[in-house]
């Protein structure tokens, strides 16, 4: 087994990593949806043959709460199996804060060009135009600073889905 991981796997807002193993596709998901079983009491997730979505089980539903996807393929160089888990939020919650940086983030490139043509053409008709520029940077930087505090709370969730995965690979090359 062999963990790939890079610098800029720790800056991204969803951090991946990849597992090279001789495990085909179809024993490693039979083996990780008996591995789930046993771990049942601390997680929890839907296993197929392509793609396996693992969360740990909480009390509460926060936005912060990781999920960890893993998809198998072959690496046809290496003739391997290559397992990419991707950490971060449900899809919902990352959709959502997609929309809300793409919705802001064009609001304020409308808001920024009518007050740069504005100050070209020397008019006066759209006072507003810098302020509100402001405010959807100001927004952009919430959304931002929101996103990082969620993955601060959910970084121990993150160690135990990392600890997860690599331990399932562990457990099956042991056997």
């Amino acid at each position: 087994m062999k963990i790939e991981e890079t610098a800029i796997d720790h800056i991204r807002s969803r951090p991946r990593f990849k597992i090279f193993t001789e495990i085909s596709r179809d024993e490693y998901a039979i083996y990780l949806k008996r591995f789930l079983q046993k771990n049942s009491a601390e997680f929890e997730g839907n296993v197929n043959k392509e793609i396996s979505i693992i969360t740990v089980r909480t009390e509460g539903n926060h936005y912060w709460n990781p999920c960890l996807a893993l998809r198998t393929e072959i690496d046809p160089e290496e003739n391997k199996t290559v397992i990419r888990g991707i950490f971060g939020p449900t899809s919902a919650v990352w959709t959502f804060f997609m929309f809300l940086n793409f919705i802001f983030g064009i609001m304020w490139m409308v808001a920024i060009t009518i007050w740069y043509v504005e100050k070209q053409i020397k008019s006066h008709d759209f006072p507003w135009a810098f302020s509100f520029s402001i405010i959807m940077l100001v927004c952009l930087a919430l959304t931002f600073m929101a996103a990082r505090i969620g993955r601060l709370k959910g970084k121990k969730q993150m160690q135990k889905l990392r600890a997860f995965a690599e331990e399932s690979i562990r457990n099956f090359e042991k056997n």
